[in-house]
């Protein structure tokens, strides 16, 4: 009787310990976990912002709940009410402070921007996925390298109004979208570009180790601007952080998708021939 061979863990050095989550970071990160996920849960957001929940599951159309979570956020956080300068809506403010939806369009200019670092920060705090390359690889969190990243991420996220905890809720908005666009899915064909090294292979396919955040996109051309070797992947819906049309506008259209990381089956995408390099994040 033929057995499959024990699957490849993630090394230690891309998990933290202790995280805020139902499960720990090493079976997030794991290839089990991509093959069979599982619900993720951030502690405390249920108990404790029960109310959207609610104006959610009220709503009667996916505008509807775009348009109740954006007022829950601006509400909740004293959040400008637009990003239009000398608004009248706005509360005046000594100095801008960042927010959700400025950190999503940071993100889509440069994931090695200092609202990138704030991005894998908060992915480190609530998931254990330590990051593995901001600006450089960072070989773990003892090097100079980290440190750097840290100093940024600590710089990114001061004087604002709770943002991480804005990001966690963005985080559970975008899980409850997905749960209603994808009622019967469990996974969603993603594609990324990469000029880095695989992890090795299982049951013959190749592996692949991403950082704790990427950008992923369901066009394989538009895959092409993180590197030149196309990788097709069946990406668990839990481990999705955000995707363009969840909040129109803030991630310019391009079907881009933030995917948390750890360890992947991959499957070399053949239908793309041309080569753009702009980003190794």
């Amino acid at each position: 009787m033929t057995t499959n061979p024990p699957c490849p863990q993630p090394p230690r050095s891309a998990l933290l310990a202790l995280n805020r989550c139902n499960l720990p970071a090493k079976v997030i990160a794991s290839l089990e976990y991509q093959l069979a996920p599982a619900p993720l849960e951030l502690d405390g957001v249920k108990a404790l912002y029960t109310d959207l929940l609610q104006q959610l599951d009220r709503s009667a159309s996916a505008e509807q709940r775009l348009e109740r979570f954006r007022n829950y956020m601006t509400l909740r956080f004293r959040l400008p009410a637009t990003d239009l300068p000398d608004s009248d809506l706005d509360e005046p403010q000594a100095r801008p402070k960042a927010h959700y939806k400025r950190l999503l369009r940071g993100w889509f200019f440069d994931s090695d921007s200092r609202e990138g670092a704030v991005w894998k920060g908060w992915v480190e705090s609530r998931f254990g996925l330590l990051t593995r390359f901001h600006r450089e690889p960072i070989p773990g969190p003892e090097s100079d390298a980290y440190d750097r990243f840290m100093e940024e991420r600590v710089r990114g996220i001061y004087n604002t109004n709770a943002l991480e905890t804005q990001l966690d809720l963005l985080y559970t908005y975008c899980q409850y979208e997905l749960a209603q666009r994808y009622p019967s899915q469990t996974h969603l064909r993603l594609y990324r570009g990469s000029v880095g090294h695989l992890f090795g292979e299982y049951r013959g396919r190749p592996l692949k180790l991403f950082n704790n955040l990427s950008s992923f996109s369901l066009d394989p051309e538009e895959a092409l601007r993180f590197g030149h070797r196309i990788l097709q992947v069946e990406v668990p819906l839990t481990k999705i952080v955000c995707f363009d049309s969840l909040l129109p506008g803030q991630l310019h259209g391009e079907q881009e998708y933030m995917v948390l990381g750890g360890l992947y089956e991959v499957t070399p995408y053949r239908g793309v021939t041309s080569v753009e390099v702009h980003s190794t994040g």
